[in-house]
């Protein structure tokens, strides 16, 4: 065994089990490997990735990239949120490929997270990497600590934004980011 798996055969009897019965013998290293798959983006760099893909381009409207699925982890109960991103960005010069906005998100969610501090990530990295005349991100997520536990609200969804430059800047920049992740 390892630290990690440890520490759930303990969690295992703390909650009153006994991690020895034939049906939980395997679960700590099943839940290990889950933990360690789902925190992996702590070894990745979201910004070498970005680099990684960067193109010179005279484009300059809007690239949005939305729906983009993601699952994290609650940082103050572990327990999953998920939902949608929306990630948008104008160039100035530089673009970056499409399935490269869909990574930086996977690679912040796959860390104990809060939303909100998840969607600043998102646009800091981009803006960050790429230098844009505006950077906004939406996520709306749900979170399982309120739905299976605490207050118990099945269909609460929470959304956060996250904006930089002309998203801030120029209304009708925002307004048509915001009318085109309608859905």
């Amino acid at each position: 065994m390892n630290n990690l798996s440890d520490a759930v055969y303990a969690m295992l009897q703390g909650i009153g089990e006994n991690p020895e019965r034939e049906g939980l013998l395997k679960t700590p290293e099943r839940v290990a490997k889950s933990l360690r798959f789902l925190t992996k983006g702590y070894q990745q760099n979201p910004e070498e990735l970005l680099k990684n893909a960067v193109f010179t381009e005279a484009y300059d409207e809007m690239v949005l990239v939305k729906d983009i699925d993601l699952f994290s982890m609650c940082e103050h109960h572990i327990l999953p949120f998920f939902g949608k991103a929306h990630v948008a960005y104008i160039p100035d010069g530089k673009i970056v490929g499409l399935s490269k906005l869909a990574r930086v998100v996977e690679v912040f969610a796959r860390r104990l997270q809060v939303q909100e501090r998840l969607t600043q990530q998102i646009r800091d990295a981009i803006q960050n990497v790429l230098n844009p005349k505006g950077v906004a991100v939406v996520i709306e997520a749900k979170h399982l600590c309120m739905v299976m536990r605490g207050v118990e609200k099945l269909n609460s969804v929470t959304t956060t934004s996250a904006m930089s430059g002309q998203f801030i800047t120029s209304q009708s920049t925002r307004s048509e980011f915001l009318r085109l992740i309608k859905p």
